[in-house]
C-alpha cells in the first residue's frame, strides 16, 4: 500500500513555483531551516504555477512552499474577492486547515501584488499616476500578460470591468520573465507584471496605481503541512521566524540581484539572512 503513495523521506522539502521571486523565497526557507534545525533540506523548485505547487503540497510530495493570501483566496480556495489584508489572511488559515490540514504561518512582511505598468517616458509624457488616468490612453496601447492573468478571477476580465479598460488588440500572453523585454523593446505599451520585480526600479518603468483598490491584499505566507511541523517540530520555529522580516524593497532588491544581475539565488539569500541577522 505505501509504494502507491509519494515518498517520505526523513528530511524536508520546500517547494517553489516557477518564477525568481519564489525560487528566492523557496531558498529562504530551506536555508532558515537548514541554519536553524541543522536538517538537510530538499528543494524542488519551478512547479510550474499555483495549481500544482498545492498539488504537491496537498499530497506530501513538498512539505512547505510560500503562497500569496489574495492568489490563495480566489485562484485555489475559490473563494470570493475580499480586499480586507487581516479577514482574508483567517479566511485562508481556516480553509487550508479544515480541508487539507495545513498550517498558514504568519506573514513575511511583504505584498506582491499584480502590478500594471508602462514606460516611464509615457507616464511622464501623459502624466500617468493612477490606472483610471490611463484609461482614456488603452484604446491606442497592446497589452502584455501571463497565462494566468489573462484568466484567474482576480486578473484581467474583472480588471478591466473596473476600469473600463480596452486595448487596441487582444492582449498578448508570454512567460512572465517575457514582459519586461516586451515593454522594453515597445512590443507592448502596458503589461501586468507583480509589484516586487526587480526590473521595475532596473528599467525606469512606472507602476500605476490601483485607485479603485480592485486587486486583493496578497500577503506572503509560507504554507506547511501539519503532519510535516508535527514530525519536525522545530521546522515550524525556524520558519516562525521570519515573521515581518522581508519588505517590498528587500524582495524588490533580491529579485533583482537575480534576475538583472545574474547571482545564484543561494548566495542572494545568505546575504539577506546575514544582513538580517537571521
Amino acid at each position: 500500500m505505501t509504494s502507491c503513495g509519494p515518498p517520505h523521506p526523513n528530511h524536508p522539502v520546500i517547494g517553489a513555483k516557477n518564477f525568481t521571486e519564489q525560487v528566492v523565497l523557496g531558498e529562504l526557507l530551506a536555508q532558515q531551516i537548514e541554519a536553524k534545525t541543522g536538517m538537510k533540506v530538499e528543494r524542488r523548485f519551478y512547479l510550474a504555477g499555483s495549481y500544482i505547487c498545492n498539488q504537491a503540497l496537498i499530497s506530501g510530495r513538498i512539505d512547505a512552499y510560500v503562497e500569496y493570501t489574495g492568489t490563495a483566496l480566489t485562484a485555489i480556495l475559490k473563494q470570493p474577492l475580499n480586499r480586507d489584508p487581516d479577514a482574508v489572511l483567517e479566511t485562508v488559515r481556516n480553509l487550508y486547515q479544515q480541508r487539507h490540514h495545513i498550517t498558514v504561518m504568519d506573514p513575511l512582511g511583504f505584498e506582491n501584488t499584480f502590478a500594471m505598468i508602462v514606460r516611464g517616458d509615457d507616464a511622464t509624457r501623459f502624466h500617468l499616476t493612477t490606472l483610471s488616468e490611463a484609461a482614456q490612453y488603452t484604446p491606442q496601447w497592446i497589452l502584455g500578460v501571463g497565462y494566468e492573468f489573462e484568466q484567474r478571477p482576480d486578473g484581467l476580465p474583472g480588471l478591466s470591468k473596473a476600469y473600463g479598460l480596452k486595448f487596441k488588440e487582444a492582449p498578448v500572453t508570454m512567460d512572465l520573465g517575457l514582459l519586461y523585454r516586451a515593454i522594453g523593446s515597445h512590443q507592448v505599451d502596458m503589461i501586468a507584471g507583480n509589484s516586487t520585480d526587480g526590473p521595475i526600479a532596473a528599467l525606469g518603468l512606472k507602476v500605476l496605481a490601483d485607485d479603485k483598490h480592485y486587486f486583493p491584499p496578497y500577503q506572503a505566507v509560507p504554507l506547511v503541512r501539519d503532519a510535516a511541523l508535527k514530525r519536525w517540530p522545530a521546522m515550524g520555529a525556524a520558519i516562525n521566524e521570519l515573521q515581518g522580516k522581508v519588505s517590498a524593497d528587500d524582495m524588490r532588491s533580491m529579485n533583482e540581484a537575480v534576475d538583472g544581475e545574474h547571482r545564484d539565488p543561494a548566495v542572494v539569500v545568505r546575504e539577506f539572512r546575514q544582513k538580517k541577522g537571521l
